[in-house]
């Protein structure tokens, strides 16, 4: 027993044995740590200036604006990560963020900060992650190889929520004893890590896909855009996982919008109990992470057994007044969350070919991201009518509502399985995506 233990355990870090994934792995580390800091203080901020009342609509309309430019250019962000060389892209993306992060924390702390710098500031941040995502999601396969994407994938869902168990508990910490400023500068600091990284990596040990040629006309880029929609449409499981994600993500996953105002609010904690908050979502969802891991290929079942686990917790969540038991409800909800997103990441990878990764790509994290404005919108609005446990409740029941259809598509045959090839009616990729002398991950 302890020696299989121990051999999951092993293949549950694979990924790890490439040079360059380790440089990659451990810098994101450190800046997502600073990433879910700004987080927490990010909303707390907004809670002292404006309220709990008020911060909840704020916060709501502050997930639009960062994100609407996304869903606005995410998709040409994927055309720039098929045609330009991915760890450049990511090396200039990553850059902009910290520089933006580091403004915010000079503007906080000089105590000249206002809502519409604020605002702002998110909208440019919006812009660098329409570019940043489709790139830093397709790189890695170009770092591992198909033989561990599903392995990678996981791990970078591992990294995301180990930094959410501390990255929060030491903004709350850092937020009590000397202000939110302190997390901002550090998490404008924290991209430093990714950047020297990716500076270290080897290009010979990097399995690039063949490059798409720059596109002279609007005629070709709107051809190039059609490629990639065109295979999300015509390939069940890339489309059901895709779906699955766009609508657990507009409902199910708005917790930067609820949880700060919750902890005020309704639990009557400070901000230490807000990052304890995260932290048990965070948890959670690390456990989930490394669940996937150890999972040679990735699974449906997985994510639709996510989406309804994540559905039941925020009806929990909504119906409570108890810290302990709003923390266990937090932390089921990032089991179910990361089950879901990391699974639906993994399908999308594994299914599409080289060339159109990066426009497939953009189409997930355009799904993904960009369904927050509309989610952060709504949530924002029925929690500033009815109240936030109204709108907690109200994600939770859509949640389960689209994981069921989910659940009955793939029941009826609608989706084949993993590995089955290319279904019917996909059209092969075309001479568009022209090689660059570097060899195919495919």
């Amino acid at each position: 027993m302890m020696v299989g233990g121990r051999v999951r355990f092993m293949a549950a870090g694979r990924a790890l044995k490439h040079r360059n994934f380790r440089l990659f792995f451990f810098g994101q580390l450190i800046s997502v740590t600073g990433t879910w800091m700004q987080s927490v203080a990010l909303g707390w901020l907004l809670v002292t200036m404006v309220g709990s009342n008020q911060a909840i609509l704020l916060l709501g309309l502050l997930g639009v604006v960062q994100f609407l430019p996304v869903l606005a250019f995410g998709l040409f962000g994927g055309i720039i990560a098929d045609i330009w060389p991915k760890r450049y892209t990511v090396i200039g993306t990553q850059t902009a963020a910290g520089i933006l992060a580091l403004t915010l924390g000079a503007l906080v702390y000089l105590n000249e900060i206002t809502i519409w710098q604020i605002f702002l500031l998110a909208f440019l941040l919006g812009l660098v992650n329409a570019a940043d995502m489709p790139a830093r999601q397709s790189f890695v396969v170009e770092m591992v190889g198909p033989e561990d994407i599903t392995n990678a994938i996981a791990l970078n869902s591992a990294v995301f929520n180990g930094a959410r168990v501390v990255g929060p508990a030491v903004a709350g910490i850092l937020i009590a004893l000397v202000g939110t400023a302190s997390c901002f500068i550090l998490n404008g600091l924290s991209y430093a890590a990714v950047v020297v990284g990716l500076v270290a990596m080897r290009d010979a040990e990097l399995r690039p896909a063949d490059r798409l040629a720059m596109p002279r006309s609007v005629g070709a880029i709107r051809e190039n855009l059609g490629e990639g929609l065109r295979y999300v449409w015509h390939t069940p499981i890339v489309l059901l996982a895709i779906s699955v994600i766009g609508c657990v993500s507009t409902f199910g996953m708005n917790f930067n919008v609820v949880l700060p105002v919750l902890a005020a609010g309704v639990l009557k904690v400070g901000p230490n109990g807000l990052g304890w908050l995260y932290s048990a979502m965070g948890a959670g969802a690390l456990i989930a992470a490394l669940g996937v891991a150890t999972l040679q290929r990735p699974r449906v079942r997985v994510l639709v057994g996510g989406g309804m686990v994540l559905g039941v917790a925020e009806l929990v969540l909504a119906g409570t007044t108890s810290y302990p038991i709003a923390l266990a409800a937090v932390f089921f909800s990032g089991v179910g969350a990361i089950a879901t997103a990391a699974s639906a990441n993994s399908l999308v990878q594994v299914t599409v070919p080289g060339p159109l990764r990066g426009r497939v790509m953009s189409v997930y994290t355009t799904v993904f991201a960009g369904s927050t404005p509309i989610g952060s919108g709504l949530t924002g609005s029925f929690g500033g009518l009815w109240g936030t446990p109204v709108a907690i409740a109200m994600n939770g029941v859509v949640t389960l509502c689209a994981v069921g259809v989910a659940a009955i598509a793939v029941l009826r045959g609608a989706v084949p399985r993993v590995g089955q090839g290319r279904p019917s009616g996909v059209v092969p990729v075309q001479a568009s995506a022209r090689p660059s002398g570097a060899p195919s991950v495919e």
